[in-house]
């Protein structure tokens, strides 16, 4: 996990050394023929990549955009009106059948069908119209890192594409060197505040509250931490109440229309007597671990995962884990 984890930025930086003429091809037909409605596919740490970009899509271009319930196709045999949708599937191994059904049906149906995929020739990709592959190379831990990364990268292109923001395309661009500076970032304050929890409140909030929900996800499946994620505003609608002296959160800020909240929300549950492990840009007050910036502030989440693979690597062997090893997981999950 943690040599996978550090060859993130690589592998970033060979897919966005791949593929520019699919995106830019993507991009001008969702312009050229925009979409009646737009979805996304996936599961676990996949989903978390895509409710990303389905952020930035609704962020920049005013596109809203559904998770689809997979039990809907798979159990239930709805017959969604598939005409004028646009699907973005995200899968590491590409062979799941509850993402490719609902795909197959979209296709069969009249919708363009997209298949972000580490693995070539799944069969995700086989009932794909446009398929994008990570690049990330093969990937041997069970808890998904660089795959995650190039997911993000895979979603911010295809937003630069269909909006032709060349701001946006240049920071992706520098991603890769700021991903090295970011996997450096030193976290061990965290590794001493988390070695003997076992509960968690991860916060974050719009691009962030993505990078917040994979993070829990790690710290269950590497940490046996009972830890959940809450947006910066939903945690304070019930939530809240189980903060209570010494409760452990940890919250990422990085920079963006959300962080003054998050600031504010990390100096309230202190006041509660929450230990509060605050992530932010270096030099902002009460931070304890510092966040790389990128050329693109909707791309500082990235960096923010990047320094957080490490750190929860580093807290399962504290805790006495195999982080290589999770308990009762497999690298690729079948479900229907």
């Amino acid at each position: 996990m943690y040599e996978e984890a550090l060859s993130a930025p690589a592998a970033v930086a060979r897919q966005l050394s791949l593929d520019g003429d699919a995106y830019a091809a993507l991009g001008a037909s969702l312009r050229d023929v925009p979409p009646a409605s737009l979805l996304t596919i996936a599961r676990g740490s996949s989903d978390h990549a895509s409710q990303y970009m389905a952020y930035l899509i609704m962020a920049r271009l005013g596109r809203l955009v559904t998770s689809l319930p997979m039990s809907l196709v798979t159990l239930y045999q709805s017959k969604i009106h598939a005409e004028g949708l646009v699907s973005f599937a995200f899968s590491q191994s590409g062979q799941s059948p509850d993402l490719v059904a609902p795909t197959q049906f979209l296709r069969e149906n009249g919708a363009r069908t997209v298949a972000f995929v580490n693995a070539g020739g799944s069969p995700l990709a086989a009932a794909s119209q446009f398929v994008f592959p990570l690049h990330s190379g093969p990937e041997q831990s069970v808890a998904a890192t660089k795959s995650y990364i190039a997911q993000l990268v895979a979603g911010a292109r295809v937003v630069a594409a269909w909006s032709e923001d060349p701001d946006l395309a240049a920071a992706l661009q520098d991603l890769p060197k700021v991903l090295e500076q970011a996997a450096q970032q030193d976290w061990s304050a965290a590794v001493e505040v988390l070695k003997g929890a076992d509960k968690l409140f991860v916060i974050g909030r719009g691009m962030g509250l993505p990078i917040a929900m994979e993070a829990a996800l790690k710290f269950k499946e590497t940490c046996g931490i009972q830890a959940e994620a809450f947006s910066g505003a939903e945690v304070k609608h019930g939530p809240m109440a189980l903060v209570d002296e010494g409760y452990p959160m940890l919250v990422f800020a990085p920079r963006g229309p959300a962080q003054a909240g998050l600031l504010a929300l990390a100096e309230e549950m202190r006041g509660r007597g929450a230990r509060v492990l605050l992530a932010a840009p270096a030099g902002t007050p009460g931070a304890e671990l510092a966040l790389s910036t990128t050329g693109n502030e909707d791309l500082d989440p990235i960096a923010v995962v990047q320094s957080f693979y490490p750190m929860v690597e580093a807290l399962a062997r504290a805790r006495g884990l195999n982080p290589d090893q999770p308990r009762h997981l497999n690298k690729v999950t079948k479900t229907h």
